[in-house]
């Protein structure tokens, strides 16, 4: 089998992820495994689910989830402006996830980051969901600071906000200060960005390599080093979390998800 070059990496990275998104939103947040366990028994391929069963937001199979958006805008925006230009996709994302958006919704902007159960009759809105990363970008825009990233969101936004950046700029020795003023947009906050840049480092290694084992050995590496780019008080940590990862790489995957945890 021929190992795609690397401008086939670049283009299936992004492509890959913004599938990868579209197939899991109809099953998107159910965080009651059993229950969803239940609603997936027999199935065999539970990508692009109908009828969907999201218990926040009600969209049409295929359509994207807020994560999918997100690197759409900066995908569009790395190609229109030739590159990253930070004040300009700043903007984009306003327009894109803003009040004048398909985005603005009653319940969803009342939403407690709290909840963690939908008990809310209005659930799931027929629309887009707008989550708190979001929703603190566009405060802080509408409040005109500078830094225009949520200092208390560290959602997994950070890693799928990084894809199109590293496509681009894989190999290239600015790719984590790219990757790094992408995800300070909307997240600003010292997890976010630790790991995002690792996030980045990772598919940094597959894009130029392609399929490589000591791909996330390379990155542990990386991480411990006192000389690193873009360095991170996390990075340490983050070593250590993903030395756990890969010593129970054969391990369940719910099972490993539950063990690690670092927040």
């Amino acid at each position: 089998m021929e190992v795609p070059g690397l401008q086939e990496r670049r283009i299936a990275a992004i492509v890959g992820a913004l599938v990868a998104d579209a197939s899991a939103q109809p099953i998107h947040w159910n965080y009651n495994v059993e229950k969803l366990d239940a609603l997936l028994s027999g199935s065999t391929d539970v990508g692009f689910r109908e009828p969907s069963v999201n218990p926040f937001y009600l969209l049409p199979c295929g359509s994207p989830s807020t994560y999918g958006d997100q690197s759409f805008v900066i995908l569009k925006s790395l190609v229109e402006h030739q590159g990253l230009d930070v004040r300009k996709l700043v903007h984009e994302t306003y327009e894109w996830f803003g009040p004048n958006s398909v985005y603005e919704d009653t319940a969803n902007n009342k939403y407690s980051e709290k909840s963690d159960i939908v008990e809310n009759k209005s659930f799931p809105i027929h629309r887009p969901w707008r989550h708190f990363s979001i929703k603190d970008f566009l405060k802080n825009v509408q409040a005109g600071k500078e830094e225009t990233g949520s200092e208390t969101d560290s959602q997994v936004d950070c890693i799928v906000r990084v894809v199109s950046a590293v496509a681009l700029y894989a190999g290239r020795p600015d790719m984590l200060d790219r990757a790094e003023a992408v995800i300070r947009v909307t997240q600003n906050s010292d997890t976010s960005v630790a790991v995002g840049l690792a996030a980045a480092r990772l598919l940094e290694q597959y894009i130029l390599h392609g399929p490589c084992e000591g791909a996330l050995d390379h990155v542990i590496k990386e991480l411990a080093s006192p000389g690193r780019a873009n360095p991170q008080d996390l990075d340490r940590a983050l070593a250590s979390f993903l030395r756990e990862v890969a010593a129970k790489k054969d391990a369940p995957h719910i099972e490993t998800a539950r063990s690690i945890r670092i927040d």
